[in-house]
């Protein structure tokens, strides 16, 4: 059973429904990912809105080259962990690869990711027809979903790597009507990974749901990064969209804080972080 963090001074919880008026009103969504409580008490403390336990695990926690080997028993331990740092910052969590192969297995990795470890939302990707008619159904027994378009880390095989999506006219166009069936299926929320920043724009302009970018542009409603790349301890070479929000200062708290802050007043991500 998890237990909420109750350390934090009281602020509204941010909600579903927030989400949304957050794009009403043009106020910017600050996301990052976490894995455990620790992280997860600094993001609330920094008044991060939205909280995502990401299958990016598989990488920058487990070692692995992608996102494939992570377990919806792996989701579900790091999702508590989480939930147990945070009040008010919304939580959601990735549904892991093939947990989605049917409609059946993606209600019971919903039921375990928001019953058992306490999240808010699910994250599904993609937009074929399973995965539309699994948001559909999640939906329908009151599980929040957010999409996630453009590049997918769980087709890392079919793309050939992790490339940006989306850059010739028809790819574009998919990805746009992609937006759309997964908002007519019943999402909440889309991120948006990995194209060019006019298509990014493009969607967020055509859809009423509110769309969080990471290497997708200023025009989003909101931004997301992974932890370990704004922190800059991520092995390797760091992503074009990432920024070192550690470099020159002297706590992780300064670094969410400094991140929350440019995404709030429109400076992250800069036209370096972006594709055309």
């Amino acid at each position: 059973m998890y237990v909420h963090n109750a350390s934090t001074p009281d602020r509204k919880p941010v909600t579903v429904p927030g989400l949304r008026a957050m794009k009403a009103e043009g106020r910017r969504i600050v996301m990052l990912t976490a894995y455990d409580a620790s992280f997860a008490f600094q993001l609330e403390s920094a008044g991060v809105d939205v909280a995502l336990v990401g299958d990016s695990l598989g990488m920058v926690v487990q070692g692995h080259a992608s996102t494939l080997p992570v377990t919806l028993d792996h989701m579900v331990y790091h999702t508590a962990a989480v939930a147990r740092g945070l009040r008010s910052t919304l939580l959601v969590a990735d549904l892991p690869f093939m947990s989605d192969r049917d409609t059946a297995h993606a209600l019971e990795a919903g039921a375990r990711l928001v019953g058992e470890a306490g999240a808010a939302m699910v994250k599904i990707e993609g937009a074929a027809p399973h995965v539309l008619e699994a948001i559909g159904a999640l939906v329908a027994r009151a599980i929040p979903v957010c999409a996630h378009l453009g590049l997918t880390p769980q087709s890392v095989h079919k793309f050939g790597g992790f490339r940006i999506q989306g850059r010739e006219q028809e790819a574009a166009d998919r990805v746009l009507a992609e937006a759309r069936a997964v908002e007519a299926a019943g999402a909440d929320l889309i991120v948006l990974e990995g194209m060019p920043t006019t298509l990014a724009q493009r969607i967020t302009e055509a859809v009423s749901i509110p769309t969080v970018g990471i290497g997708a542009g200023p025009h989003c409603d909101g931004q997301v990064l992974v932890l370990h790349d704004l922190l800059g301890v991520t092995p390797g070479k760091r992503p074009k969209f990432s920024k070192d929000f550690l470099l020159g200062r002297d706590s992780v708290a300064a670094a969410i804080g400094a991140f929350a802050d440019d995404v709030r007043r429109g400076v992250f991500p800069a036209p370096e972080h972006c594709f055309n």
